[in-house]
């Protein structure tokens, strides 16, 4: 299989196997005027397996989200054909409308255009609380 290198753009690689498409949802990769490679199950001698997403043409991305989804991927940004930065993530102590709270009295569920706010509870867990109603997500 040939992946063609990208001269301006950004690298999501260490993506634990299968979340790519996740990735891709949540960041409205599809939305984008660009070239967007998904790269599944690609051998790693660190984590057995790994996908990589390749998207050419730079762009600002949400690290809360991606350190949400996998606090493992490494985000590289290419100019000219060269790593210029790269950037180790870790789970986010705050998350803001990136997940929903599922508790019906929840004051988020009844007036919509609040933001919804969780704070990270238990990072060995990977688990946040709702700011409003102390509800856990995972």
């Amino acid at each position: 299989m040939n992946i063609d290198s990208i001269q301006n753009g950004v690298v999501l690689d260490h993506i634990q196997a299968g979340k790519s498409m996740e990735i891709y949802n949540l960041l409205r990769l599809g939305e984008l005027d660009c070239s967007v490679a998904i790269i599944k199950n690609v051998r790693s001698n660190r984590m057995g397996k790994k996908d990589i997403l390749k998207i050419d043409s730079p762009m600002d991305l949400d690290l809360d989200v991606l350190g949400y989804i996998d606090s493992n991927i490494t985000v590289n940004t290419i100019r000219n054909g060269k790593l210029v930065d790269k950037k180790h993530l870790e789970l986010p102590r705050k998350l803001v409308n990136v997940i929903r709270c599922k508790n019906p009295r929840c004051i988020t569920v009844a007036e919509p255009q609040l933001d919804a706010i969780f704070l990270l509870n238990d990072e060995g867990k990977h688990t946040y609380r709702c700011a409003y109603c102390d509800t856990e997500k995972r």
